[in-house]
């Protein structure tokens, strides 16, 4: 017979879970590192008390709220380069519906993070549970079906074998570079405590291979050809290069070939800013350098990105002559994004094999071509350098002088978070990346909140680096608590808290398009009830300071200087606060160097949307389709 132990299906998956390895290139890692929670009677009983008995199998960590849980476990994730994730377990009922917006965003970025949300009753003994909704057409249904459209792999466990095939299902998608993201297993909390004689094979030790596929030579040979026959190529480096560890391929391959390289928000740091060949940010956040290549380009080489609006500029950057597409990814649905020859592999493994099938070739780009993007480069560092600039000491900075102080403060050992607001925008174009993971912004959801939660899991990943969460006004009051978790745990996370007095982004957005910063600042109700009158006092350091974090004011540039190096050195969770504009005037960065599409009114009585109207028709007039 097949020896068996009984247990509980919540003792089983945590002695399964901690069994659970990734193997690439040699380097073996944990799958799953630890699990978050926040209990309530949907798992307490369950997976609280089989966290309890394997504790030296399983790391805890407690979190304040379940959103927050799943963007520190993506942090963690990311930092790991995908290889160990995190598990995050709830109760029923909101514990489980706040965690859709964090499965989201793990999903578009590609990231795996383990759900193991509490559920209602399998067993029906009692109908309604607390916090159940009911739904009178489906009996099967519970708020854990919100988490289907936003998951990689879904299950309900409802009866304790069904884990087994589940459970190995969800390894399956973790641990697949195409297929990764949230996971999620539902688990009704009378099932969670249900026991069951378990065959003792599910609790062996296993290894799941992350891939490296290479690319097909018929599709290799065409990529070749392209390349060769380009005058003007650019390639796109997105997140992709940094999930395959592809850096040093990618600088190899451009190095070898001369092609200039830019980078989505996901992509940034591919290549250090000082390399000859990087012109920086691309699209509607990217530089002058990057965008002007991009209107001209005749073959674009897209390497690991999912071609987003900010990138494509909606679809008006990529004009020239011509222009065609090859698409490196790992995923055939990216490859074959704007009709682009596919080269399906991996990022690392297609740069290596595409370098040396171009060597017998000795392609390289024309000399002019170099020199202008080596000009056009010089020319934007120039900007960067001015918007850098604080000659004041004494005086306020502004948002690109913070990133400034930054820059010139760090090293390639520090790590900046940050994902919404004006902040993304500037950090694109201005911050000078000097190694491949200092540059995490998680754009591809641009979820407010994330920073503070997604800091303290990339320095759960990164014990020993500094790493700064940059925070507005904004997102900081939609997610400050886990400041709470970071005070208990020790982590010594740096936040940079800018003070701009309301959504900066969306009101310089709302004005170009005919909304006249409407419901944008944090102000007070002026006599016509608009949002226009004097700043609200409200005090963010002292919120911070109250949640147990040390706080560094920084009232001019000089004191700006002192407090972030003072924060870089700190051992324990510091905040640096700084006041910067009022978020009804411009940061100061450099405008956008390229358009963006947001849908302007068609009809409109007031001046503003008028004119926005016609500048809107003007850019969709240019918009093209590749096919």
């Amino acid at each position: 017979m097949t020896p068996t132990t009984r247990l509980t299906v919540a003792q089983a998956l945590v002695r399964f879970l901690a069994a659970q390895h990734t193997e690439r290139d040699g380097v073996r890692r944990r799958l799953i590192g630890a699990t978050w929670g926040i209990f309530g009677h949907g798992n307490v009983a369950g997976l609280g008390q089989a966290l309890v008995q394997y504790a030296g199998l399983m790391p805890y960590h407690q979190g304040r709220n379940e959103q927050s849980m799943v963007h520190a476990a993506v942090g963690y994730a990311r930092q790991s380069n995908r290889l160990s994730a995190h598990a995050v377990t709830t109760s029923i009922g909101p514990g489980a519906t706040n965690l859709v917006t964090g499965a989201a965003l793990a999903t578009v970025n590609h990231l795996p993070v383990l759900l193991l949300p509490g559920d209602v009753f399998a067993s029906r003994p009692a109908d309604p549970v607390l916090q159940q909704l009911e739904v009178p057409h489906a009996g099967d249904v519970s708020v854990n079906d919100c988490l289907r459209p936003v998951s990689k792999y879904f299950d309900r466990i409802t009866r304790p074998e069904a884990l087994i095939p589940a459970a190995l299902q969800a390894m399956r998608v973790l641990s697949d570079p195409v297929d990764t993201g949230a996971v999620t297993l539902a688990l009704p909390q009378d099932v969670q405590a249900e026991a069951y004689d378990w065959p003792d094979e599910f609790f062996a030790e296993r290894t799941w291979t992350v891939r490296r596929p290479g690319p097909d030579p018929v599709e290799l040979a065409a990529a070749v050809r392209a390349i060769r026959a380009a005058r003007r190529p650019l390639l796109v480096a997105g997140g992709g290069v940094h999930h395959s560890r592809a850096e040093d391929a990618l600088a190899a391959f451009a190095e070898s070939t001369g092609i200039p390289v830019t980078s989505t928000q996901a992509g940034k740091g591919s290549l250090r800013w000082d390399h000859p060949q990087d012109v920086g940010g691309i699209g509607h956040t990217g530089t002058a350098a990057a965008d002007e290549l991009a209107r001209t380009a005749d073959l674009v080489i897209g390497v690991g990105t999912r071609y987003t609006d900010f990138t494509t500029a909606s679809g008006t950057l990529f004009t020239g002559e011509g222009v065609r597409f090859l698409n490196l990814n790992i995923a055939p649905f990216d490859s074959h994004k704007l009709a682009g020859l596919p080269l399906v592999a991996d990022a690392r493994s297609g740069l290596e094999r595409l370098t040396r099938a171009l060597k017998p070739h000795g392609y390289r780009a024309g000399p002019g071509y170099v020199s202008e993007y080596t000009e056009d480069k010089e020319r934007w560092e120039q900007r960067i350098d001015a918007c850098f600039e604080a000659d004041e000491p004494d005086i306020r900075p502004t948002q690109p002088q913070v990133i400034g102080i930054l820059d010139a403060l760090v090293d390639e050992s520090d790590i900046i978070v940050n994902a919404a607001g004006s902040l993304p925008g500037d950090l694109h174009r201005l911050w000078r990346t000097r190694s491949r993971d200092q540059y995490h912004l998680e754009y591809g959801y641009s979820c407010m909140g994330y920073e503070i939660p997604a800091a303290i899991g990339v320095r759960m990943a990164a014990p020993d680096r500094p790493v700064w969460a940059l925070v507005g006004d904004g997102t900081y009051l939609m997610m400050p608590t886990e400041i709470v978790t970071a005070v208990q745990e020790g982590i010594a996370i740096k936040i940079v808290l800018v003070q701009n007095h309301g959504y900066a982004s969306i009101g310089g957005l709302s004005e170009s398009v005919g909304g006249e910063r409407f419901g944008t600042a944090y102000r007070f109700r002026s006599e016509d009830g608009t949002y226009t009158g004097p700043p609200l006092p409200v005090d963010l350091a002292a919120n911070a300071a109250s949640l147990g974090m040390r706080v560094l004011r920084a009232k001019s540039v000089r004191a700006l200087r002192a407090a972030l190096a003072q924060a870089r050195d700190a051992d324990t969770p510091t905040c640096v606060y700084v006041e910067t504009e009022t978020a009804d005037t411009v940061s100061g960065a450099p405008p956008a160097q390229a358009w963006w599409d947001v849908p302007v009114a068609e009809t409109a009585t007031r001046p503003s949307a008028v004119k926005a109207r016609e500048l809107y028709e003007r850019h969709v007039s240019t918009r093209r389709r590749h096919l």
